[in-house]
């Protein structure tokens, strides 16, 4: 099994847990309104992507393991939610990991259709960011993309880094932990810190 495949399926777990826990937070969903808001969030970002790219069956059409993963993560949110909840970061820490592994998973795949390097970054900014601002509409929230924090900005200069490493000929799947690594380091950085870009206006 290729590395990248289980850094998906990761990430795929990662964003179920982030979309179950986002979905309660608010408001006291049943289990249908979790496991909804848990596949937005983990397929959402993937789906528009190969729609973008032209490209069928989409992902998650041709690989039930990701449907069984959104399932485990669903549950493990279900079983822990109360542990989980103790830690004020812990949806920030899920959401993290997936864009940390989906940024570089959906630049790729868009490479593997013949993308350009631009084209790609973007696909796999697409692909990291977008699942969790249909989950934020969803449930009525601001999505994160349209906030001060520093959140697709990562994904973007991740994305870069990944292809000048490429470029560099590294070892793709040394490459994929590096920029992953990377991404994940400038987001919490980036809250721990309160980092932001500059306002458009003041």
């Amino acid at each position: 099994m290729q590395i990248q495949y289980i850094f998906e399926m990761i990430g795929t777990l990662a964003f179920a847990i982030s979309g179950a826990l986002a979905g309660d937070e608010r408001q006291k969903h049943d289990w249908f309104g979790i496991t909804f808001i848990a596949f937005i969030t983990a397929i959402g970002g993937g789906t528009l992507r190969d729609l973008f790219l032209d490209s069928y069956p989409l992902v998650w059409f041709n690989d039930m393991n990701i449907v069984y993963t959104i399932f485990c993560g669903i549950i493990l949110s279900g079983l822990f939610y109360k542990q989980f909840n103790r830690l004020k970061t812990t949806l920030m820490l899920f959401d993290t990991l997936g864009i940390a592994l989906f940024t570089i998973v959906g630049l790729e795949k868009a490479q593997s259709l013949g993308a350009n390097n631009f084209i790609s970054v973007v696909m796999g900014m697409f692909t990291a960011v977008m699942g969790g601002v249909i989950r934020d509409t969803l449930i009525n929230k601001t999505p994160t993309i349209f906030v001060q924090e520093i959140y697709a900005t990562a994904c973007i200069l991740g994305g870069v880094i990944y292809l000048v490493l490429e470029n560099f000929g590294l070892d793709r799947n040394i490459n994929f932990i590096i920029s992953g690594s990377i991404i994940a380091t400038i987001r919490i950085i980036a809250f721990k810190f309160n980092l932001s870009l500059p306002k458009f206006y003041k």
